[in-house]
């Protein structure tokens, strides 16, 4: 009995001992398992996927057009061959968000079947409707992006999500603009006002709404504030980006979430008209340089937030004949792109020119915030971490 009784113990410090050796391995290596490394300072994100198809010749080959961008990589980690698919932008620029490449055809307006990481972030995570987020400039079709028809996840789980231009039109300031008179509203103005009141509120009879009553209160707030200050008045080449962005930067600073999006799309100009393209390259890189230095002015974000910003594939080597970019050559301009990362706990002034994939951006971002993006086939980026 006694021998037994010593064994017993025996067996039971050694599980001790194993257990204790696998935690450690976990805190040293934990990005193979999804969790964060013990002492990381990031605690928000934010991903601006920079789609549209953006070639690298025109981003970091040109340095002059993305000053902010060179400076943010500068300070963090320049991915030069990020490997892409050409899915048509919408299927693209969802595999940024799936970790997952699929096709999507061009004009389709239906769900993704593989999980998001805001829906991978809400569930794993608990965490609420406020802290999770996405702004789109491309419509109907990129509100999509905020949540899959995944059994286990799905519209429960899914981001807010804000379209810039719907939101910040000349329809709707002219609406505020007549709401201070003293007198009863038109019907008109009741129905503009029910629309953009109807797509930020809590409805049990919608799918995936998921604001919360109070932050459905907050946006209201926000918005109407913003239609005064000239949000609605951006104009000419990617306004609809430039709308996004800022709609982007206001949320950072008015809720500080764990993750805020951006889905851009106005670089598609392209087709028609290579100037157009470059001046949305250099609008859009002027207004993520606004929400760099928002984050780098506020001492509660300043040390805790990471920065990603990613196209979704980029543009064809040799212009068409309309001296415009399209995507469908197959050559290297096209099939990789530049990423950048910046963030308290990622390497300084380091370029990463081995291969990596756009599809690894959502696998990274759930590890450094937790939690694991398990049907993602891509993996945690590769030379990120200090």
């Amino acid at each position: 009995m006694r021998q037994q009784a010593f064994d017993r113990r025996q067996f039971l410090r050694g599980v001790a001992a194993t257990s204790g050796a696998m935690v450690g391995a976990a805190s040293i290596g934990a990005g193979a398992f999804g969790l964060p490394m013990v002492g990381q300072k990031t605690k928000r994100v934010i991903l601006i996927a920079f789609a549209g198809g953006v070639r690298t010749r025109e981003t970091f080959g040109t340095p002059a057009n993305v000053p902010a961008l060179q400076a943010m990589a500068d300070e963090g980690v320049l991915f030069t061959r990020a490997r892409t698919a050409n899915l048509g932008h919408y299927g693209a620029a969802l595999s940024i968000f799936t970790g997952v490449s699929e096709a999507r055809g061009i004009r389709e307006n239906a769900r993704g079947p593989y999980p998001t990481l805001f829906e991978y972030l809400r569930k794993d995570l608990g965490l609420s409707a406020s802290d999770v987020w996405i702004s789109t400039s491309g419509g109907a079709q990129q509100t999509n992006y905020s949540y899959s028809v995944h059994a286990e996840y799905g519209a429960r789980y899914g981001g807010n999500t804000l379209d810039g231009d719907g939101i910040f039109n000349k329809e709707f300031k002219g609406l505020l603009e007549r709401l201070g008179r003293p007198r009863e509203m038109s019907n008109a103005e009741k129905e503009l006002l029910k629309k953009m009141r109807g797509g930020i509120e809590p409805r049990k009879d919608r799918e995936g709404s998921i604001n919360s009553v109070e932050s459905a209160a907050k946006v209201e707030e926000y918005i109407l504030g913003e239609l005064t200050r000239g949000t609605a008045e951006i104009r000419g080449a990617g306004a609809a980006d430039g709308k996004a962005l800022r709609v982007a930067r206001n949320l950072i600073s008015l809720f500080k979430p764990k993750l805020t999006a951006v889905a851009l799309q106005s670089a598609d100009v392209a087709h028609d008209s290579y100037n157009g393209y470059v001046e949305v390259i250099r609008r859009n890189d002027a207004s993520i340089n606004e929400i760099w230095e928002a984050v780098k002015s506020d001492p509660s974000l300043a040390d805790s937030t990471a920065i990603f910003v990613v196209p979704e594939f980029g543009r064809d080597s040799d212009l068409n004949s309309r001296r415009g970019l399209d995507h469908g050559d197959g050559s290297d301009d096209l099939r990789y792109v530049a990423g950048v990362a910046w963030g308290p706990d990622f390497k300084k002034g380091s370029v990463v020119t081995s291969d990596v994939r756009v599809i690894d951006f959502c696998p990274t971002i759930c590890g450094l915030l937790g939690t694991s993006a398990q049907f993602a086939r891509g993996r945690r980026l590769k030379g990120l971490m200090a």
